[in-house]
């Protein structure tokens, strides 16, 4: 009797994954990663579906029923939706936006997670959250062992992954993605920096002698990736942030130097503090911010150091 052909086993199922904020500058770029390397990408969206890869989730909590039903069956869930911290001027009404926009939406989903049966529930949560967590470190460098600092962004920090605690208490893996200054050309405070410079209007901002812990748009998608895989498998605090935290007045340079622009303008700390109101202390606040975790785990940069995330900004089409 002739032997029976082997039958080839099925392909195995793409990967899905769940994103909030998938409009934003960091959600959209990783959407479209995600999708070249045949993720299955289900962008959450806070109104009526209206693309055949959308989901509706309530930030409120209100309604975890619809937000549960939205994540069954993901591999994992990337949450990164908040309001702009640079959007508006920080009046109570906005501060408050702000920290509910991130506080409230987080326990949404992690609430949703921990309703799920077991074998619905992704099997991690990478949470957006900020190195705002450290407050003002001066010169000091600091990395994921710090304790929390002071001030609105550091409590709001706080707080924030606070609300993801219920995922990671039913076993969920639960990354807190701490997120310094995404260096691209649109969106992000740094986008906002682009134009100045480039209108020969750039300059320091005070004395120029705070540290920026930046990190181009490819190494931050890049890391998010990273910090989905199942190997190393992080948890907790990760600092998405260059290797190479350097003075505002520093990175002043670089971007005259990259731009060829001068770069003679300055914003005394007394001028931002009328335009900026109680966020002049965070842009004038000094964050000196080390990726320890992401070293120690083998993730590779391509762009350690400012000068290489300006210049890869300049050169990709985010």
């Amino acid at each position: 009797m002739a032997a029976m052909p082997q039958q080839s086993p099925p392909p195995a199922a793409a990967p899905r994954i769940a994103v909030t904020g998938s409009s934003g500058l960091i959600g959209s770029a990783l959407t479209d990663a995600l999708r070249a390397d045949g993720t299955d990408v289900v962008r959450l969206v806070r109104r009526p579906p209206g693309a055949a890869d959308e989901r509706w989730w309530d930030p409120s909590g209100r309604r975890q029923e619809t937000t549960a039903a939205s994540i069954a069956g993901c591999d994992a869930v990337v949450h990164l939706a908040g309001a702009g911290v640079a959007d508006h001027r920080w009046t109570a009404r906005y501060k408050q936006e702000l920290r509910d926009s991130r506080v409230l939406g987080t326990a949404a989903i992690a609430a949703a997670i921990a309703a799920l049966p077991e074998a619905d529930r992704p099997r991690v949560l990478v949470c957006g959250s900020a190195i705002g967590w450290y407050g003002n470190t001066g010169t000091d460098a600091v990395d994921e062992d710090a304790p929390a600092g002071t001030g609105f962004l550091a409590d709001v920090c706080r707080d924030w992954e606070a609300a993801a605690l219920p995922a990671r208490d039913v076993g969920v893996r639960t990354v807190y993605a701490r997120t310094g200054l995404v260096v691209a050309r649109s969106g992000g405070a740094w986008g906002k920096l682009f134009p100045l410079f480039k209108a020969g209007l750039g300059g320091r901002l005070g004395d120029g002698n705070q540290f920026w812990s930046a990190i181009s748009l490819a190494d931050h998608i890049a890391a998010l990736r990273f910090l989905l895989a199942d190997e190393p498998g992080l948890s907790g605090p990760v600092n998405l942030t260059g290797p190479h935290p350097v003075t505002n007045r520093e990175a002043t340079r670089v971007m005259g130097e990259v731009l060829r622009r001068p770069t003679v303008f300055t914003a005394p700390a007394p001028l931002l503090r009328v335009v900026l109101g109680e966020f002049s202390d965070d842009v004038l606040g000094s964050q000196r911010v080390l990726p320890r975790r992401l070293l120690e785990s083998g993730f590779t940069f391509r762009h350690p150091t400012v000068e290489d995330a300006v210049r890869a900004a300049l050169d990709t089409a985010d």
